[in-house]
């Protein structure tokens, strides 16, 4: 096999991977809208969960190529202030690599905010067209601008032309399962101005009831010629070798695997190993990183939304989850903490996917 492959030739391979090809290939850099980045497994956009204590976790454990935030207001951001605001908040260190998500309905809006993030030094700007929450899509932003094809472009074009850093969008099939308006959707996009495309392959009414479907991914990636992130019940180094053989993608975004794990960037990339002792240490320095960036109670909140995902590692999960929950302050939750996973309790191949809301 060879690496690094160019980009005419590697959207068409179907690529024949064991383990170590896959941490080779995830370790290939790549080109996005005239920046470079070292690696090809990124974190994926989530909303109270991508936060800057969390991302800063991620960073810390490696082998993540680019963090997202959580989504933020495109109405919003060009008035945050990052020292007051809970999600339009970052580390300096981490701007190089990280992607900023937006979410609006208006193209003038997405624009000015976009401009922010730019002269902020974010490495890019994401468009959420994948948000199928009700609260979201019935302002009509998140995955409800698939349903307006050509306003959905619109708002693309309007931040490409606001700024120069690289323009992503995340997006769903579609309202209907209609896999050549996907990949109508995503030339769209690209003839807009999108730099890179994270695709989801679900419905937007379908909150994960089904699998997803690996061969719209294909007909995604083969529309464009830009870099397309696979992104969905990514949670073995099978799947991840599965969706990047059977589709071609050029990369994989991982969100709930990346939240129950955060070490599983540095995991499959094959750039470092760890044992049990991973899940207690985990769960501490978030808590720490929590109190350092968020005021009280807040910190405690977000920790609470954080521990689900963490829990169903584990073959008690929902007690974990319970004892976690009753803690009432970050002292508490520290000593749960202490209590639950000093040793470790019985470990799952594959976390309790009951408790990934």
């Amino acid at each position: 096999m060879l690496y690094p492959f160019t980009p005419s030739t590697e959207r068409h391979l179907t690529i024949d991977m064991d383990t170590t090809d896959l941490a080779r290939y995830l370790n290939t850099p790549m080109a996005i809208g005239g920046k470079t980045i070292h690696g090809r497994m990124v974190l994926a956009p989530m909303a109270g969960i991508g936060h800057v204590a969390f991302r800063e976790l991620v960073a810390e454990q490696g082998g993540c190529a680019l963090l997202f935030t959580g989504m933020c207001s495109a109405k919003a951001v060009p008035h945050e202030n990052p020292a007051q605001s809970m999600v339009f908040r970052w580390r300096p260190r981490e701007l190089p690599f990280t992607v900023c998500q937006i979410f609006g309905s208006e193209p003038g809006e997405m624009a000015l905010a976009a401009r922010r993030i730019e002269n902020e030094g974010f490495f890019g700007v994401d468009l959420n067209f994948g948000c199928s929450v009700a609260a979201i899509c019935k302002k009509g932003c998140g995955a409800a601008l698939l349903k307006a094809p050509d306003h959905a472009a619109r708002i693309v074009a309007a931040v490409r032309k606001a700024v120069q850093i690289p323009v992503f969008v995340k997006f769903r099939t579609g309202w209907s399962d209609d896999p050549p308006y996907a990949a109508d959707m995503a030339r769209r996009f690209e003839s807009a101005g999108a730099d890179a495309l994270t695709f989801h392959p679900r419905v937007a009414p379908d909150r994960r009831n089904r699998p997803p479907k690996l061969d719209i991914i294909t007909r995604v990636n083969q529309a464009v010629t830009i870099p397309v992130f696979g992104n969905g019940n990514l949670f073995t180094i099978k799947d991840g070798i599965r969706m990047l053989s059977q589709t071609g993608c050029q990369g994989l975004s991982l969100g709930r695997m990346a939240v129950a794990r955060p070490w599983i960037f540095a995991r499959w990339t094959g750039t470092a190993q760890v044992d049990e002792t991973i899940y207690h240490s985990t769960a501490r320095r978030l808590l720490e990183r929590l109190d350092h960036h968020y005021p009280s109670p807040f910190n405690l909140k977000l920790f609470k939304k954080f521990a689900p995902y963490f829990c169903a590692n584990f073959k008690f999960s929902l007690f974990l989850l319970k004892q976690l929950n009753q803690a009432k302050t970050m002292d508490e939750m520290a000593q749960a903490i202490d209590q639950l996973f000093i040793p470790c309790p019985e470990t799952l191949s594959v976390p309790n996917q009951n408790l990934f809301v």
